[in-house]
């Protein structure tokens, strides 16, 4: 096993561009990624330990809390966490916190990929797309630093008690929502959507995707569609995606990353 283990849940690829950018610092860096149950759960062997994700509804992406629980931690290793959120911190890495217990904890603005909601640019501070890939970069120096030092945070992460009330009811929101996904005549029935859904929700027909009812919100779809033919009714029609340019869809589905 690697000297260090990064867990990471990435949608549109700034939570694994984030996390590549951290293992290429410390060295000798497993990511695995946590779009489904991790391919690694027995992670005693590591020093280090982080998870890197983004901020959904105000809490924890998919089935991340259940998959964290999981995970075996040596006592006296090192263990830190990043989240990417838009204009709120909400509650993910206060849940984090409370399982593995961090000794190192940080967050970073990023643009919204829930553009049914709101256009990316709105996020809190307002910043261009290559603005924030520097502000990313930035940020990841900064982590990658923090946790070879063995930096450690002051506080816990804050608990926001409506966040968390707000997240456990993104499934009923993101079933009623379902059921707008469609893709237009741009469509070109590539099958990148039904290969980066994590919940194998997408499936190809005639050509074009068909959507089950098992959406988590992550938005692969939407934004890591090459033709930007999927929308969410008539809301995302005109508004611009987000994905990582650092990252390739097909990162996105790996089990693990092994970085030196």
């Amino acid at each position: 096993m690697s000297e260090n283990i990064i867990y990471c849940y990435s949608g549109a690829g700034h939570c694994l561009d984030m996390a590549k950018k951290i293992a290429k610092a410390l060295g000798d860096t497993d990511i695995v990624m946590m779009r489904s149950f991790p391919a690694i759960t027995d992670a005693r062997a590591a020093k280090r330990v982080g998870f890197i994700f983004s901020c959904m509804a105000g809490g924890l992406p998919g089935d991340v809390e259940s998959y964290v629980k999981a995970i075996r931690i040596a006592p006296g290793a090192y263990k830190f966490a990043v989240e990417q959120y838009a204009g709120y911190l909400g509650c993910g890495l206060c849940k984090i916190d409370e399982i593995v217990h961090l000794d190192y904890w940080t967050g970073i603005s990023n643009h919204s990929t829930a553009i049914w909601l709101m256009p990316h640019k709105l996020t809190l501070p307002p910043t261009t797309p290559r603005t924030a890939q520097k502000r990313i970069d930035k940020k990841a120096a900064e982590v990658a630093a923090a946790v070879l030092a063995g930096k450690r945070s002051e506080k816990r992460p804050p608990r926001e008690a409506a966040f968390e009330l707000m997240s456990k009811g993104l499934g009923k929101t993101h079933a009623r929502r379902v059921k707008k996904f469609a893709a237009n005549d741009s469509c070109i029935g590539c099958g990148t959507c039904e290969k980066v859904c994590p919940r194998n929700n997408i499936r190809l027909a005639g050509g074009k995707p068909v959507f089950g009812s098992s959406c988590i919100g992550c938005l692969s779809c939407v934004q890591l569609c090459p033709k930007q033919a999927i929308n969410i009714g008539k809301v995302t029609e005109k508004r611009e995606r987000f994905p990582n340019s650092n990252v390739k869809p097909g990162e996105l589905t790996e089990k693990v990353i092994h970085i030196d």
